[in-house]
């Protein structure tokens, strides 16, 4: 990305998109640690499909707030200016705030979850590309876990002081074991075992906030369900995925309410979580750069269902989110081109939903080159 630059890929489906927010305020308890006392408050931003003809005379919507450019800079050294990117019409997505839905149409739920640490925009150009292609799809935030956390009130929630020091606790040995599970050989079941055994020792608080999370993406989906049934086609259930914690609240939400969402997609998250005495009962599919591929065998082991793996060459973690076309370093997204690698998770998306969600499709293509692709059996003997 050129300095003070936003790169947009261009969305690809036949509808142009739309977008709003809402902000749910519940009477839930904050379990956060520096914030008991309070009420969760939760912000979800959705996009949908529209007719290209609605939105001709629509001024695009902003890409990413002055706090969020602000809060990327302070942690990855970017260099965005917001003024600039404001006045040069950079920070600008391919969607319109507000445009018009299309009367009479009903299009199937796709919700996402960030990953921890990072913010609900960090993945807004698969957000369109899948809004495009006739999903609607809503994305939750989670004060003070996020990186920034902003509700429609104009309320920012930064991300907790000390946080990082909780999710390996003690830090050092547990940040030591699990770079030697991402080394590790073995099969599915002892690669399951060891990394179980590990979050348990030093992952006990990121156990809890998975289940958290669940909770904030169910919150979302009540408001969604109450006002939005009209726009919404729920007759083949809902989608689910997410980046990172993202991911593994995905995995928990199929492993859970698999009644209520029917299929999922982890893209590059340790699968931390409570999976003591349970499988997973839906179509999952597991997206993750060559790292990652040892700390989510649990969805092979563990699966009743289909279960599938893409591992991406030469990516790495944050290069699943928009950062690939801004953070300048490779050791943090992968060498792999940027175009080629939204254009590549996008399309995995877009084929496994058109497979189980949509129901379209007979079975997901893979996606040639770029990732290996592999199937496993119901238990995971793939």
């Amino acid at each position: 990305m050129s300095k003070n630059m936003i790169q947009k890929p261009q969305p690809t489906g036949e509808y142009a998109v739309g977008t709003f927010t809402y902000t749910v305020y519940n009477d839930r308890e904050e379990t956060m640690y520096n914030a008991i006392g309070t009420k969760r408050s939760i912000p979800v931003k959705v996009y949908y499909p529209v007719t290209k003809e609605s939105v001709k005379e629509l001024p695009k919507a902003r890409y990413m707030s002055k706090a969020t450019i602000d809060a990327l800079r302070k942690n990855f050294f970017i260099p965005l200016n917001y003024e600039k990117v404001e006045s040069d019409g950079t920070n600008r997505s391919e969607c319109y705030e507000n445009a018009p839905f299309i009367e009479g149409e009903r299009f199937p739920l796709i919700m996402f979850n960030h990953g921890y640490s990072s913010f609900m925009a960090a993945h807004t150009f698969l957000y369109i590309e899948l809004a495009s292609h006739g999903y609607i799809v809503a994305t939750v935030g989670h004060p003070y876990e996020g990186l920034i956390t902003e509700l429609d009130d104009g309320t920012i929630f930064k991300k907790a002081k000390g946080i990082t020091s909780k999710v390996y606790s003690p830090m050092i040995p547990g940040v030591m074991e699990f770079m030697k599970i991402q080394k590790a050989k073995g099969t599915n079941e002892e690669l399951w075992q060891r990394f179980d055994a590990a979050q348990k020792k030093y992952c006990g608080f990121l156990i809890e906030r998975v289940h958290e999370w669940e909770l904030d993406t169910k919150a979302a989906l009540k408001v969604l369900k109450d006002k939005y049934s009209d726009k919404i086609d729920f007759a083949k259930g809902i989608g689910i995925t997410g980046h990172s914690m993202g991911g593994a609240t995905a995995y928990a939400l199929c492993e859970d309410e698999p009644e209520t969402f029917t299929c999922g997609i982890n893209i590059d998250g340790a699968l931390f979580g409570n999976h003591d005495g349970k499988f997973i009962t839906t179509p999952f599919l597991q997206m993750n750069c060559e790292n990652n591929k040892t700390v989510v065998t649990v969805a092979f082991v563990k699966n009743k269902n289909v279960a599938y793996h893409a591992i991406l060459k030469d990516m790495q973690h944050l290069g699943f989110s928009d950062m690939k076309y801004a953070i300048p370093f490779k050791s943090q997204v992968g060498k792999l081109d940027p175009a080629i690698a939204h254009d590549t998770v996008c399309n995995i998306h877009l084929e496994f939903f058109d497979t189980y969600l949509k129901k379209t499709k007979d079975e997901p293509l893979g996606t040639g080159s770029v990732a290996h692709f592999f199937t496993f059996d119901p238990w995971g003997r793939g």
